[in-house]
């Protein structure tokens, strides 16, 4: 049962639980209104009788207590008298319909008076008056039922009075049948309605859903251009957009997987065509094997090696396995032996790198991690670095922190390119020379790096002018 409730559609599930809330308020409204109809009515009128018979007793000195008396008869429609402890009348009101005040023997009074007082000064009964013969006729009276009611008080002098009141209790079995008949008809009515707005608001509901769940089966197909459209609900339309903004970024990750595999691809297929042809050459002449030939091999494999080295550091940054390893550490020492290194290899091609620092600072990071970074940084400053081949490295004390930054004067970015420098394999579109063979991974690599160590970087780049990164951190402490 349960695995077949599970595998109905939404649509039937809403309209079954709003078809049930309906069944259960017009259940309630016909035990209300015929069943317990009756005895409402009856805790009802005894109730008013206990408070009217309050009102008497608060009221037994005033002088105008008969009329006052007559006055709750008339509009309550009970009988009063008040009697002595003996069961002998003082005075008495009628109801205006002449109803049956019931006739009670002395000694009946008495009983009940006494039942009074054992009963915390209170005595009520409900009966049966089949044999009644007063004024009114026969018909309204007979197997009707009345409340009698006894309660002892005291007037101001002390004296021990008794308040009587009788009631009948109106028949109340026409307006049962009445209200039974008429609850048919509104019963019907309103399955009806129901049923019809169980449906109307069970698909309003499900059709929202549906057409996002098919977008969905859509969007699973690899349909990234799929568009959801949800309405009607703030629910729906917060999950359509979350949706879009989901295939969006899908979208985006298939372009770049795909850019990924082809400029892998090409980065591969470039060195080990070189590999392979100067290895046949060697292999077919071996005695014309050249310095220049190993060197291009050796080279190629490096770079195959760097390759291999940045999609696999990549990796493991984004899949979030590679843990900082902190220490504190000179970083303006690290940035003079990057620039020593890279200097002498550069140095034959005429590119110049400048590090500009008054103190050496300390902070607290991943060495490795970060020099690996500030080599990427540097790296691809010296591509875009254009004719003047310069590149200059600032470090600059900025309150409780100390900002890196590697300026070029070269091509520069437009403002369009500049968000999009730290994905995987993007290139401006400035044509350049580069410095050293890369990967394309150098900056997104940087930005792994910054983000592990919570560090905070950008670029600033004008078109023609050259572009400055810069990344800031804390440092610990400082040495001339």
């Amino acid at each position: 049962m349960r695995k077949k409730w599970s595998g109905l559609a939404l649509k039937w599930k809403v309209f079954a639980y709003l078809l049930g809330f309906c069944s259960i308020l017009l259940l309630i409204l016909w035990l209300f209104q015929t069943v317990l109809l009756d005895s409402f009515y009856r805790n009802i009128r005894i109730m008013e009788i206990k408070n009217q018979a309050s009102v008497i007793e608060a009221n037994l000195n005033q002088v105008n207590l008969s009329e006052m008396i007559n006055t709750i008869s008339q509009q309550r429609e009970v009988s009063v008298e008040i009697l002595n402890l003996k069961g002998e009348m003082l005075q008495r009101a009628d109801s205006p319909r002449d109803l049956p005040f019931i006739p009670l023997s002395p000694q009946e009074k008495i009983n009940f008076i006494q039942q009074a007082s054992n009963q915390n000064g209170q005595f009520i009964q409900t009966q049966s008056f089949p044999t009644f013969t007063g004024k009114a006729p026969k018909d309204n009276f007979n197997n009707g039922q009345f409340i009698l009611f006894m309660k002892l008080v005291s007037d101001s002098d002390g004296n021990q009075l008794v308040i009587y009141m009788s009631s009948m209790i109106t028949p109340v079995t026409a307006t049962v049948t009445t209200l039974r008949a008429q609850l048919w008809v509104i019963t019907g009515i309103l399955f009806i309605l129901s049923v019809g707005l169980a449906l109307l608001i069970s698909r309003k509901v499900s059709k929202p859903i549906e057409e996002i769940n098919n977008s969905a089966k859509l969007l699973a197909k690899g349909d990234y251009e799929v568009e959801f459209h949800g309405e009607g609900f703030l629910e729906i339309e917060e999950l359509s957009h979350t949706l879009n903004t989901a295939a969006n970024e899908l979208s985006q990750v298939d372009k770049l997987r795909k850019e990924l595999l082809a400029n892998v691809s090409h980065d591969l297929r470039t060195p080990l065509s070189l590999i392979y042809g100067y290895a046949e050459v060697m292999h077919d002449f071996p005695e014309e094997i050249t310095q220049e030939q190993t060197q291009i091999i050796m080279e190629e494999s490096s770079r195959l090696t760097r390759l291999v080295n940045d999609l696999l550091d990549i990796s493991k940054l984004e899949q979030g396995r590679q843990s900082l390893q902190c220490k504190e550490w000179n970083l303006t020492k690290a940035i003079l032996q990057l620039q020593k290194r890279l200097g002498e290899l550069m140095k034959k091609d005429g590119y110049l790198i400048e590090f500009n620092y008054d103190l050496e600072v300390f902070v607290v990071a991943d060495e490795s991690k970060l020099t690996q970074a500030m080599y990427n940084l540097l790296i691809n400053s010296l591509h875009y670095s254009g004719d003047s081949k310069k590149v200059c490295i600032e470090q600059c004390i900025r309150e409780d922190r100390v900002e890196i930054a590697f300026a070029d004067s070269g091509v520069g970015m437009t403002a369009d390119e500049v968000p999009h420098i730290w994905e995987r394999y993007y290139r401006g579109n400035q044509a350049h020379k580069r410095a050293i063979e890369g990967t394309g991974l150098g900056l997104s690599i940087v930005k792994k790096v910054m983000d592990l160590h919570q560090i905070e970087y950008g670029v600033e780049s004008e078109v023609a002018k050259g572009s400055r990164f810069w990344f800031r951190i804390p440092y610990t402490k400082c040495e001339p």
